[in-house]
């Protein structure tokens, strides 16, 4: 296992972090159980978490857990979101100063814990001002609840907004950016990324695997059949798998990364986590895993060190398809510090 700095913090967490959505849900309590212990066994030191992920389930799995192994869990950093409805009342979603004191308290209850390593609002909100976001999250640094706080699915403009109020007031300022991101959907590169950097916040992508799609469990023109991991709506998952199948882009990027994992003798799924980790800006890469056997298998990429050629060879084979000024590639040339004349 790898390791880096949370963003811009001193704190050090693996490269790869243990998604536990499915804790509670897919998982039970023993499945997560063992995959906890073998992340940590495996030197995994970082888990990322959410209070609407299985109705709080999963935070008390993980909660649990760490009261059961106090050794295991001594170096575990600890994230978990706030933003969402966990109940019925009009004040119990958004990014509130009431909605997310409640929030953040009953995270700590299911998580048995005094303070949050990492608070993450898990979306923007539109109704609630940034600076009443950022105010309580600054409180909440401060009285020791949580260490750091960042954000999951915001634009370019949302994150950097968010960073220059923050440091108007002199507030604590965010670590962290969790977006969706892999091999399949890189359109954050336009814009959310070079925020990150500007700001030197970290990338947590989530999705790594795009769905399943990068591990090569699809085949072209194939309709999955039975559960799959496409959707909870079955029929909103077949129109996400009709679309993808029918974009010649999918199969191929798929087509790139059999290439280069059969070359080097390893899974497709190494291959596509190897490439997002060596990524601009990203930390750790979120993975999630029903059982120790698909964990193990992540957790190889974290020592898979592609060579520039594949690497070259998947970035040209997924390159984002919106090439409109100022996207595109006149725009990154024009944008290149190493561009002569390029002011």
């Amino acid at each position: 296992m790898q390791y880096r700095t949370l963003g811009h913090s001193g704190t050090v967490v693996s490269t790869q972090c243990l998604g536990t959505m499915t804790f509670g849900a897919e998982s039970d309590e023993t499945a997560s159980g063992e995959v906890l212990t073998a992340f940590v066994e495996r030197g995994g030191t970082f888990v990322d978490t959410a209070d609407v992920y299985s109705g709080g389930a999963s935070e008390e799995i993980l909660g649990r857990w760490i009261a059961s192994h106090p050794t295991d869990a001594r170096q575990l950093v600890v994230a978990t979101k706030g933003r969402f409805p966990m109940g019925d009342g009009p004040n119990d979603v958004g990014l509130s100063r009431r909605h997310l004191r409640d929030a953040l308290h009953a995270s700590l209850r299911r998580l048995d814990v005094e303070h949050i390593d990492l608070y993450q609002m898990h979306a923007w909100d539109a109704l609630t001002p940034v600076e009443e976001t950022l105010a309580f999250l600054d409180e909440a640094v401060v009285a020791g609840k949580i260490s750091y706080y960042g954000f999951s699915n915001y634009l370019g403009w949302q994150l950097t907004k968010a960073v220059h109020v923050a440091r108007s007031h002199h507030w604590s300022p965010p670590v962290t950016l969790q977006p969706q991101y892999n091999l399949l959907v890189r359109d954050i590169e336009h814009e959310v990324v070079p925020a990150a950097l500007d700001a030197g916040l970290g990338l947590l992508p989530w999705s790594p695997l795009a769905g399943g799609w990068l591990s090569g469990k699809y085949e072209r023109d194939v309709p999955p059949t039975g559960a799959t991991r496409l959707g909870e709506n079955p029929a909103r998952g077949m129109e996400a798998w009709d679309a993808r199948n029918a974009d010649a882009r999918t199969w191929r990027v798929i087509d790139a990364v059999r290439d280069v994992a059969e070359s080097r003798g390893v899974t497709m799924s190494q291959v596509a986590l190897a490439w997002l980790a060596s990524r601009p800006a990203v930390t750790s890469v979120i993975i999630g895993a029903r059982t120790r056997d698909q964990l193990t298998d992540n957790l190889a990429a974290a020592d898979l060190r592609l060579t520039e050629d594949e690497l070259g060879r998947l970035t040209d084979a997924s390159a984002p398809s919106v090439d409109d000024y100022p996207y595109g590639a006149a725009g990154v040339a024009q944008r290149s510090r190493t561009i002569a004349g390029g002011r």
